[in-house]
């Protein structure tokens, strides 16, 4: 006997109980095992018929033909018949049950005139006189139309579904599936799977609605992505995704591999072996080559494994695209190609003799990134031929000085050869007037407003767009058909193809400018290439094209003060982080927090845990399982209705959190994420201080009412904080959406539940039974980071003493290689000096910042902005000498005898001749450049160090400068909506109370 394994109300399998109900078949039902139900070719969940013979089947219609069998039952007269019964199944599910899940009224209304068309002609069933497979095969699909009495079916339709209705095998098959499934179930079922059928459809601009098209960086696919370019393009890309879909915009993020160019080639011959969030992966150019010489593959095979890896990676960091391609394909080539000529045609396209490196070795002409050599503008000794990776320059291989071949080693000689150049001197000024009105408009990020104004500055020169290669996109006019297009002309165009391999419709997006902000992310190196090469392209071709708005760009994120190395072994790579058995989520919210905005930041094993045990598991965690263990533990897992009693307590709490609310959305409209999930951690700090403040645990014991209140309103933070999050940690809100038994909409910060924050008592509703409370996050042990760091560390010991010798020289220079190795050359009995102990997080507590009041100040002799002060910090030697650029923000008596807070582990520094021993600290407001210095209480002791709570090592002794600790812990350092200065949100302290400022809210605080 067939087995048909259903989930309850599915309409789809009535057919099968129908048909078997109309051939006397007996079929054992049985419900499906929730979360393993089988899966349809629409990719919705669905039936299966599990026959004798083996053979599983989840198309609905297949499973129904299987139980007809070879009898007459719902059998056709004659072959004309049986034609038009084949003809209508395919219509049932390719046609109508799309437009009916759908639930579009165009598609869904096309469908049903042509049925009612039908019927009405053939007499009021499909094919012929009797009941057949087409008509119950239809009768399924709008049964759920039919009980919602939503839709009005045409006259013709609806006599169809009563005829079918009424007849005794309809009756006994329905009766045989749905007569032991709750009421409603039917609905629930089809709105279900219209749900998941419509999330897999391609998403359209809307009119009336904000579209995003968000873009990452095509990541090359000749390399493993460590975690700097995680975090530069891709990763930060994902964080705004998921904001921008849970704010409800209609949102695509797209991305791919670049896989054309000659990195790629290169990496295939030195081994030895034989490209809505769009992203994919860019796979054409020298990057490309250049990789496949390396390892000895083809370029194609190069491209395979690479964007394998890629695309697991980011499946394992939970990135959201809507699609991840590749640049190889039809579309990029079409579209590609397409543009060129429309450049061509403008005239915008230039034909020029230039001279370019040839190796007689290889015997062949050398693109970008076969030369390497000495940079012109800095002399970096190992820059590639299109771009210094120290000054970042770019340039032509020809500037380099003492150029060498990387396929022999030899010197290159130059010789000519002819060149397609974009004009974009020509283009300047269309350019230009884009760059100044596109760049407010959108908010365009400090550095790369810098790096584009440089560009623009030195005047543009035209940018050769082909190379003589061989993998690539081939240059469509005569005379060239033997070049490809240069890799950063045919690159961006994969963000474009990308969408088209998404959907046929993409020009939608890529031709609607008046309906569709495109949002891009990158490293700042890919800067000009989006900013000037790209829109210059565009702008020419004369197209119509959505061109860039916003564009978030990042500095470089570096390993434990030094750079990511695979062929060292030094960092951690993306198949790495998989490995060590630390949360995703945790990675993605170090990474996150640590996003290197306005300045490089550092990875270090120590901060990693630092944040993960103080931050995640103290902070959020701990809010977490104690607000909702009150609900298990007082009121029996349900969540207590607030009552009068507790609401000015609650009160205060909805105002402070509804304030740090509206920051978080302000912050992540402009991408800043950084910001963004330091004011979720802030609402966390606020839930649990409301907790030990009033004592819900005590109070529950003499007044529950009030404690209901209290209660009440922690479950609403919590609800809350999962919306917060779930841009930056999506699994974290997952489990804690399971621990309040609350679906995934309930973590979309829609407007109204933003608007409802200031009343966090009414954001889960009374007796709303929660599930099991459990712990959040795991502490790190410190033997756990001490072995990571040892497996990842690579030859950073060699690193530093090669440094060091190249550094000193000599006899000396072995001796401070030596130390630097940590390996002491002294043969005393001790085996030389005793090794530094290692250095602790990088956060706050390294700072040792001290109350300080300054006694005297006067303006610099030699500097018209500069204020000299003596400060008292509590020191028998008497005040420090300190100097401060105030003059402009603060009159100078109000410099005279007031209480400050300053830095005073910094290493001494002259400025215009005074030394500097410390450093006042001053906020300064993003957008009005209004400065304040912080103001520590009345009652705090000069000399008092100030403290955050969470952060209890000692500080410095004195800030290394070179390893930039302060700067490192600078940008967390900001003013609240409360006027109180925080390091990631929680107060600086005093003995006599928190930190403050007279007026300036969200302020850097420096």
């Amino acid at each position: 006997m067939a087995t048909l394994v259903v989930r309850p109300g599915d309409a789809q399998a009535l057919k099968t109980s129908i048909a078997a109900a109309f051939a006397n078949a007996s079929i054992d039902i049985k419900a499906a095992t929730a979360g393993q139900e089988p899966i349809n070719l629409f990719g919705t969940p669905s039936l299966c018929l599990n026959t004798p013979e083996g053979v599983s089947l989840s198309e609905p219609n297949a499973a129904a033909l299987y139980v007809l069998g070879s009898g007459s039952a719902l059998a056709p007269a004659d072959s004309a018949a049986a034609a038009a019964v084949d003809h209508w199944l395919q219509w049932e599910a390719g046609q109508l049950r799309p437009a009916v899940f759908a639930g579009g009224d165009a598609a869904a209304a096309a469908a049903l005139a042509e049925l009612d068309a039908q019927l009405s002609k053939s007499g009021g069933l499909l094919a012929g006189s009797s009941i057949s497979l087409a008509d119950v095969a239809v009768y399924c699909t709008l049964l759920p139309l039919r009980e919602q009495g939503a839709v009005a079916l045409p006259a013709a339709v609806a006599a169809f579904m009563d005829k079918l209705a009424a007849e005794a095998a309809v009756k006994a098959g329905t009766d045989a599936l749905l007569r032991s499934v709750p009421a409603g179930a039917l609905l629930a079922c089809f709105e279900a799977d219209a749900a998941a059928f419509q999330a897999k459809q391609p998403k359209l601009p809307k009119k009336g609605q904000r579209n995003i098209l968000i873009t990452s960086a095509l990541p090359y696919v000749n390399n493993v992505p460590h975690l700097g370019n995680i975090i530069g393009c891709v990763l930060s890309a994902d964080c705004y995704a998921r904001y921008a879909r849970g704010r409800g915009y209609n949102a695509i993020f797209m991305c791919g591999t670049d896989e054309y160019g000659t990195a790629t080639e290169t990496k295939a011959s030195h081994s030895g072996y034989t490209a809505i969030f769009m992203c994919g992966t860019d796979e054409y150019g020298t990057a490309t080559e250049t990789k496949a010489l390396e390892e000895g593959l083809s370029c194609q095979e190069i491209c395979d494994k690479y964007h394998a890896v890629h695309k697991a990676v980011y499946e394992w960091f939970g990135c959201s695209f809507d699609k991840f391609g590749r640049t190889p394909t039809r579309a990029q080539t079409e579209i590609c190609q397409g543009l060129f000529q429309d450049l061509w045609q403008a005239g915008n396209i230039s034909e020029q003799v230039m001279e370019q490196l040839y190796s007689e070795a290889a015997g062949k002409f050398l693109a970008d990134r076969f030369v390497s050599g000495t940079c012109p503008k800095c002399g970096y000794e190992d820059a590639r031929g299109d771009q210094c990776d120290k000054c970042g320059g770019l340039m032509n291989p020809t500037d380099l000085l003492n150029p060498r071949c990387k396929l022999t080693g030899t010197k290159p000689v130059i010789r000519s050869t002819k060149h397609l150049f974009l004009d974009l001197p020509k283009l300047s000024d269309r350019l230009q007037a884009y760059i100044d009105t596109t760049s407010q408009l959108g908010g365009w990020s400090a550095n790369c407003v810098q790096v584009t104004s440089a560009w623009m500055r030195d005047g543009l020169k035209q940018r050769c767009i082909t190379r003589d290669l061989k993998w690539g996109i081939p240059v469509p006019l005569e005379g060239y058909r033997d070049k490809v297009f240069y890799v950063w002309f045919d690159a961006p165009v994969g963000y474009i193809s990308i969408t088209a391999n998404y959907t046929d419709q993409w020009q939608q997006w890529w031709h609607s400018p008046e309906d569709v902000e495109l949002v891009q992310f990158m490293g700042k190196d890919n800067v000009p290439f989006h900013t000037v090469i790209f829109p210059a392209s565009l702008l020419g071709s004369g197209g119509r094209w959505t061109m860039m708005k916003n564009i978030s760009v990042t500095e470089y994120l570096n390993y434990e003060g030094g750079k990511f190395s695979k062929s060292r072994g030094t960092g951690v790579f993306g198949t790495d982080a998989v490995e060590t058995g630390i949360p995703v989520e945790v990675w993605r919210y170090y990474l996150l927090a640590n996003r290197p905005e306005a300045q490089d930041t550092d990875f270090k094993w120590a901060d990693l845990q630092a944040r993960s045990n103080n931050e995640l598991l103290k902070n959020l965690g701990n809010f977490v399982n104690r607000a909702l263990v009150f609900v298990a533990k007082f009121f029996d897992g349900k969540v207590p209705a607030a009552t009068a009693k507790g609401q000015e307590a609650v009160d205060a709490l909805g105002a402070a959190v509804a304030a740090k609310v509206q920051e978080y959305i302000a912050a992540m409209e402009k991408m800043k994420l950084r910001d963004g999930i330091r004011l979720a951690m802030a609402v966390s700090a606020e839930g649990n201080k409301f907790i030990t403040e009033t004592e819900p645990f005590k109070v529950v014991k003499t007044d529950p009412e009030h404690a209901a209140t209290l209660v009440a309103a922690g479950v609403g933070v919590v609800r809350l904080l999962a919306a917060l999050i779930s841009p930056y940690m999506p699994t974290l809100t997952a489990k804690i959406l399971e621990q309040l038994a609350l679906p995934p909409s309930a973590a979309n910060l829609t407007d109204e539940l933003a608007a409802a924050a200031a009343q966090p008592h009414t954001l889960v509703p009374g007796d709303h039974v929660i599930g099991k409370p459990a712990p959040l996050i795991t502490e790190i042990k410190d033997e756990v980071i001490e072995g990571l760091r040892a497996r990842f560390g690579g030859n950073q010991a060699e690193d530093a003493a090669a440094a060091a010798a190249a550094a000193a020289g000599g006899k000396k220079g072995a001796a401070a290689a030596a130390a630097a190795a940590g390996k002491g050359s002294s043969s005393s009995k001790g085996g030389g000096k005793k090794q530094a102990e290692p250095e602790g997080p990088v956060d706050i507590s390294r700072i040792d910042i001290r109350v300080g009041l300054i006694t005297k100040a006067w303006r610099h002799p030699d500097a018209d902005s500069l204020y000299v002060e003596e400060i008292d910090v509590g020191e028998a030697t008497g005040p420090r000498t300190v100097v401060s650029g105030l003059v402009k923000h603060i009159p100078e008596a109000e410099m005279q005898q007031r209480r400050v807070l300053v830095v005073a582990n910094l290493k001494p520094a002259a400025m215009r001749g005074i030394t500097s021993q410390a450093m006042v600290l001053a906020a300064t407001h993003p957008e009005s450049g209004k400065v304040e210095l912080l103001e520590p209480p009345a009652g705090a002791a000069i000399g008092e160090r100030v403290t955050v709570e969470g952060f209890s090592q000692q500080p410095d002794e004195q800030l290394n400068p070179k390893k930039k600790v302060f700067e490192q812990v600078q940008p967390d350092l900001l003013t609240s909506a409360e006027l109180v200065a925080c390091y990631k949100g929680v107060p600086l302290m005093t003995s006599a109370g928190p930190v403050k400022v007279p007026s300036v809210a969200g302020a850097s605080i420096k």
